[in-house]
C-alpha cells in the first residue's frame, strides 16, 4: 500500500500550539495527573437563556433549512445594527455575509485574495493561527515584533519598515489576543497616515474582543478613527466571545461589496452557508438584552485583577496589565537559566511551560507559539478558584528552581 500523498499546502503549516496544549493537558487528566488547564481561550458561561430560547424558538417554527449564502436577512440586519449602534459605521445588508466562525471569515478572506508571495503584515504577539492561514493560502507571512515596551502594539515606524510591493495585508486583532493590549483612536490616526503612503495594502481587523474591556472604555474601531480606510478594510468578528457562544459557530465579515462577493462564490463551494438555528441565536444576541456582556466583563475583570496580582507577588515573572479580552501574558524572563530540581536548565519559554506541567500540573502555552518570547499565556476564562489554585502552583514551583 502506498504511503499517503498530501498537498504542500499542508506540510507548510502545524497544528495549532493551542489546541495541542490542550490535548496535552487533557491527555494528563486522563491518565489520572491533577492538572490546572489554563490554555482554553473560551468563556467559562453558559449561552444566556434567552438566545438559547430564540434558538429553540427557530426550530420549533421550522427554521432548520439552507439559508442564503451570506446569511439570513435577520442576523444581517443585526449585524449591520450593531455596526451602526456601537461602531459608528455605516454597512448595507450587501456589504455583510455571515460565516461558520471568525476563524473561517480570516481563512476564507486570505483564500480568496492571496496570490504565492503576497505579504501580511502580522504585529506579534498574535494569535497562534494567523501565520499558518497565511502560508495555507501560499502567502507570506511577515511578522513584526511589538515588545512590551511599546505596549505589544505596532508603531507606525515599524509598520512603514515592513511594507513592500508585495504587502497585501496588514492584520490587526484589538483587543488582541494573547496579550490584551488595544489601539487607541490616536494610535490608529498614526498607523493610517503611513497607509496613506502605500494604497495597495488592505486591512482587516480582528474584532472577536470588542466587548472585553477593563477600563469602562468602548472599544475604538480603526475606521471610526480613520473612516478614510474604509475602501479597503475588512471587518471580521463573531458572536463566540462577546457572548459565550463558541460552539453556535457564527462569525462574519463586513467590507466593500466585491470582497462579500467574492467571498460569497468561495464559500458556496466550500463551506456552504451557516447553521440557521445559529444564526437565529446569533440575531437574538446582538439585537437582545446586553446584561450579560457587562455581567461578564465586571467578572473577567474581577479574576485579571486578583490573578494579575498573584502572578506580579511570584519572582521572577511579571505581567503588564491587559486592556481586554481574557488572557495574561506573563513574562518569564526571570526564569531563564534557572534549574530546575532534576537538574534541567530552563533555557526558553517552551522549556518554562514544560516545567509547569511536569511539576505542578499547570497547563499553559508558550510565547513561541505567539511569536514572542520569553513570555506564557494564561486563560482567566476559567473560575477563580481555578485560578488560585494555577498560582499557588506556579508560586511554589518556581520556589523550587535554583
Amino acid at each position: 500500500m502506498s504511503a499517503p500523498v498530501f498537498a504542500s499546502r499542508l506540510r507548510r503549516i502545524k497544528p495549532s500550539p493551542s489546541t495541542s496544549a490542550a490535548d496535552r493537558a487533557n491527555e494528563l487528566r486522563r491518565q489520572g495527573r491533577s492538572i490546572v488547564n489554563l490554555v482554553v481561550g473560551e468563556p467559562d458561561f453558559d449561552t444566556p437563556a434567552h438566545i438559547r430560547e430564540a434558538a429553540a424558538q427557530a426550530m420549533n417554527r421550522g427554521a432548520t433549512r439552507y439559508t442564503l449564502m451570506t446569511g439570513t436577512p435577520e442576523v444581517r440586519k443585526a449585524i449591520v445594527a450593531k455596526l451602526e449602534r456601537e461602531n459608528q459605521l455605516a454597512y448595507g445588508l450587501d456589504e455583510v455575509i455571515v460565516t461558520s466562525g471568525a476563524k473561517s471569515a480570516i481563512y476564507s478572506l486570505f483564500a480568496a485574495t492571496l496570490e504565492a508571495g503576497d505579504e501580511v503584515i502580522i504585529p506579534a504577539p498574535y494569535w497562534v493561527s494567523y501565520p499558518d492561514m497565511v502560508l495555507a493560502c501560499d502567502g507570506t507571512p511577515v511578522t513584526v515584533a511589538c515588545p512590551e515596551a511599546d505596549g505589544f502594539k505596532l508603531t507606525p515606524a515599524q509598520l512603514a519598515a515592513a511594507i513592500t510591493p508585495r504587502t497585501r495585508w496588514l492584520l490587526i486583532n484589538s483587543p488582541s489576543n494573547p496579550t490584551g493590549a488595544a489601539y487607541t483612536a490616536d494610535e490608529y490616526r498614526a498607523l493610517a497616515a503611513v497607509l496613506a503612503l502605500h494604497p495597495h495594502v488592505q486591512v482587516m481587523t480582528d474584532d472577536i474582543y470588542e466587548h472585553i474591556r477593563f477600563d469602562d472604555s468602548r472599544t475604538v474601531h480603526l475606521l471610526e478613527a480613520a473612516p478614510e480606510l474604509r475602501a479597503r478594510t475588512l471587518i471580521v468578528n463573531g458572536v463566540s466571545k462577546t457572548y459565550a457562544m463558541t460552539g453556535w459557530r457564527i462569525g462574519w465579515v463586513a467590507g466593500p461589496k466585491a470582497y462579500i462577493q467574492a467571498l460569497d462564490k468561495l464559500l458556496s463551494q466550500s463551506t456552504g452557508s451557516c447553521c440557521a438555528v445559529s444564526q437565529a441565536a446569533a440575531a437574538a444576541a446582538m439585537d437582545g438584552d446586553q446584561g450579560f456582556v457587562r455581567d461578564s466583563v465586571a467578572v473577567y475583570r474581577q479574576r485579571r485583577d486578583r490573578t494579575l496580582a498573584a502572578i506580579n507577588a511570584i519572582p521572577g515573572l511579571s505581567c503588564r496589565a491587559p486592556d481586554g479580552a481574557f488572557y495574561l501574558y506573563v513574562n518569564c524572563a526571570g526564569l531563564i537559566g534557572r534549574r530546575a530540581p532534576d537538574g534541567r536548565v530552563l533555557e526558553t519559554d517552551g522549556d518554562v511551560v514544560l516545567y509547569l506541567l511536569d511539576s505542578e500540573g499547570v497547563a499553559a502555552v508558550a510565547g513561541t507559539a505567539y511569536g514572542l518570547s520569553p513570555y506564557f499565556r494564561l486563560s482567566i476564562a476559567t473560575s477563580q478558584d481555578v485560578l488560585d489554585e494555577g498560582c499557588r502552583r506556579m508560586a511554589r514551583a518556581v520556589a523550587a528552581l535554583a
